[in-house]
């Protein structure tokens, strides 16, 4: 495994169990982060007010690496997103891409669609 795919191993692993301050030291302070089609944010902080409520009624969060790629400072994923609610389990298959500079992630964004999700997910 190289080492930005187990940077993002590592990242993943973190956000599963919803230690935002692990996730966000493996970040840049200006890396941006774009949900398409949702606006982007900036930096750990920017991450967390996204991640946080919208993981707030999630019971076990898994995201399970089905393929990926390394070229450079790129890391692409084939992920399939699993989020276990009270009602039971949401699966949401996400494309990844992370853009590094150095050993932090600088560049995320993620490709979904929002309908699969948003008609599964509890509203506030």
């Amino acid at each position: 495994m190289s080492d930005l795919l187990a940077i993002i191993k590592a990242f993943t692993d973190a956000i599963a169990v919803k230690d935002y301050d692990t996730a966000g030291s493996f970040m840049t302070e200006t890396c941006e982060y774009t949900n398409i089609p949702l606006a982007s944010v900036t930096g750990p902080a920017g991450m967390r007010a996204v991640l946080e409520p919208f993981f707030a009624p999630t019971l076990e969060n898994e995201f399970v690496l089905i393929r990926t790629l390394v070229d450079g400072n790129r890391v692409c994923t084939e992920r399939l997103d699993r989020h276990r609610l009270a009602s039971g389990w949401v699966e949401l298959p996400v494309a990844g891409i992370f853009e590094f500079d150095g050993d932090k992630i600088s560049v995320w964004r993620e490709y979904f669609d929002a309908a699969t999700i948003v008609s599964k997910w509890p509203t506030a």
